[in-house]
Parts: structure tokens; sequence; C-alpha cells
């Protein structure tokens, strides 16, 4: 039975109060669906608030041994476009926000970034390796149209010659091309462009803000042609929800020209696992008991697996055949063979207010 408090245009079914942490956090902007009840006289939505954000640092380091880069960049906390599955939803507790709504509406910005990233690779010994952007929240999201804060990072890394990769939903990243051909033509970025569905249908529920899966494609097509390296990540794959598309996923990349794929099988940590199972009664309540299921059947019988490996393989039977479709798409299409690493050797380390002097 479909519930009350679900809100048209948004991912999450509820809003959790937080109980982990207690910090607090506020300070309100719009969106591009906060106008919804002025255009067509539909009831106003949750509002989206943007909170700006002063760091002392912008690049996130990691040591983890499954994930294949060792620093990061978020321009921003949060995202509006509302995926259901994201594994970052949690991290909206550290402040006292719910990950349910409160993720995707009270999102923090950090416009200071740009001039972070400079005094960082400014620093004497640093050494660069691939900078990778778009690994907790979408570098492209909406309010990326207004703040520029993903442009002006992408410019620092121009100016600097610095390799960096991006992951994001979004075409939107077709508006910073003019940056990104110059810095494939040197070898010094590739893009992964997310695509979990190509269904309509499916998407509109599980990634209410993101742009349709055409557009995607038509975004992989556009940075191909322009000569960016991109491929296609297809996750997380759900199943009983997506995992039956896989292999068109697969086909419709190499169409588009993408270089190469992946996937992953959905993450449930923390707070995303009562959430997700809330949206599927709410959309999916003739097979939620048989998603969740295969899920547990993925995850050594729990919700989610946090083990290094696995939790971003899965294991046991669901996990092999998934791997095996995967596979064989894959060497039909002829995908995965280009593997060209990005370059660090043409890194310079920005100017500082005095020349230099060669």
């Amino acid at each position: 039975m479909s519930r009350p408090d679900v809100q048209s245009g948004r991912g999450a079914p509820e809003n959790r109060t937080p109980t982990r942490f207690n910090l607090p956090a506020r300070e309100a902007d719009g969106d591009w669906l906060d106008a919804r009840d002025e255009v067509d006289g539909a009831a106003a939505p949750t509002r989206t608030s943007v909170t700006v954000e002063t760091p002392r640092t912008i690049i996130t380091r990691n040591t983890s041994p499954d994930i294949g880069f060792d620093r990061s960049i978020n321009a921003y906390r949060g995202c509006e476009h509302g995926c259901i599955y994201c594994f970052a939803r949690p991290t909206h507790a550290y402040h006292d926000l719910s990950p349910g709504l409160d993720f995707e509406t009270k999102l923090f910005a950090k416009p200071d970034a740009a001039k972070l990233l400079r005094a960082e690779l400014a620093k004497p010994g640093y050494s660069p390796r691939p900078i990778a952007m778009g690994t907790n929240t979408d570098p492209y999201q909406p309010i990326e149209a207004k703040w520029r804060i993903t442009r002006s990072i992408v410019e620092v890394l121009k100016e600097t010659k610095h390799p960096f990769t991006i992951t994001t939903k979004s075409d939107r990243v077709l508006r910073d091309l003019d940056l990104l051909a110059p810095l494939a033509a040197e070898g010094l970025v590739s893009v992964a462009i997310s695509i979990t569905s190509l269904t309509p249908d499916i998407s509109r529920t599980l990634e209410p803000r993101a742009p349709a899966a055409r557009k995607r494609l038509a975004a992989v097509k556009a940075l191909a042609a322009a000569g960016v390296p991109v491929g296609v990540a297809i996750a997380p794959v759900v199943p009983g929800i997506t995992d039956h598309e896989v292999e068109r996923i697969v086909a419709a990349a190499a169409e588009a020209g993408a270089r190469g794929t992946f996937f992953l099988p959905v993450r449930l940590p923390f707070e995303v696992a009562p959430l997700f199972r809330a949206w599927l009664d709410e959309h999916f309540p003739d097979r939620a008991h048989k998603v969740m299921n295969i899920i547990r059947q993925l995850r050594g019988g729990k919700d989610n697996d946090p083990n290094w490996f696995t939790r971003m393989q899965g294991f046991g039977p669901w996990a092999q055949l998934m791997r095996a479709r995967f596979d064989a798409a894959v060497r039909k299409h002829g995908l995965n063979t280009d593997k060209r690493p990005l370059r660090t050797d043409l890194f310079r380390p920005p100017q500082g207010p005095q020349l230099s002097l060669f």
C-alpha cells in the first residue's frame, strides 16, 4: 500500500532522524524543482538548501586495498539525484542530518575547493597520482549549474596538468567539454558515466533526479567523439530490479563509443538498508522479499558486507552468475581492451605569487 508521506521526485520514501552523531548546519538556497508549484500549480515540494562548507583541505586520502585510487575530491556533500541505493547517504549522519530526504535536500557546497586544491598541489614534495572525482557524491548534480565548483577544480587540474577521473550520472559533464577534450589529448583525464537502468519507469524511482539514460548515453557518444576516454559504470546492479538489463547496457555502451565498462552489486551500508527496504515496499511490493533475499545471498546472509574486496564483488552463486553474464557481454562487444593509464609525468605545481624564472 502506498505511503501518504512519499514525495514525488524524491528517492528516499522517508526521513529517519539520525542517532549516531550530533552536529548542526543550515543555510537556504533553491533548486530547479522548488518553483514547481508556481509553474504548474502542483503542491510545493520539499525545498533544497545549500550550506557553505569551509574545509581546511580538499583532497581526501584513502588506503583501501580494493579501490583503484588513493585520493579523491568531492565538491559537494549530499546529492540532489536522490538515488535510493547511494552508499554515501550515511555520511549525512555526521552532520546530525538524516541519510533519507535530508541527504537529497540539505546539501553542502565547498566554494573554496579550487583555492584549497591549488595550495595542496603547491606543497613541496607533492607527488601526483590520479585524483578521483564523483566517488562519494556527483560532481555534476544540478547545483553545479549555479555553483560551478567542479569546473573550477577542473580548471586548476588543467593548469597544473594533473591527471584525474570523473564519475557521474549526468550529461552536465558536457558543459566542461572545452576543458576535458584538450586534457584527454594529453592523457590526463578519463570519464565514467553511470547507467543503472535503461527502463524509464525504473529510473524514475531508483534515481529520480538524475538525467534519463538516453541523455547519459548521448553524453558517452559526445565524449567519445571529442576524444575523451569514456566508460560506462553499471553501478549498482540491483538483483530482481535491474540485473536483467546488464547485457543491454553493455551493448548500448559499446554502440555509444565507450571504451570499457564495469559493474558493482548494490551495497546497503548503515542507514541505506532500511531506506532501501522501505523503497522496495513502496515501489516493488510484489518482489521486495525476493530482492532482499538475493542481496543477502550476495552478502553472506546480511544486508551488507563491509569487508575488503567482497564488498565490491559479492560472493556465492548469484555473484558468480552476474560476473559470468557481464564478462560474456563484454567479450561479445569487444570492450575493456584499451586500458591506457593516465599520465603523471606532465604535472607542474601551480605558480605562486612570484613567477618562475624559467
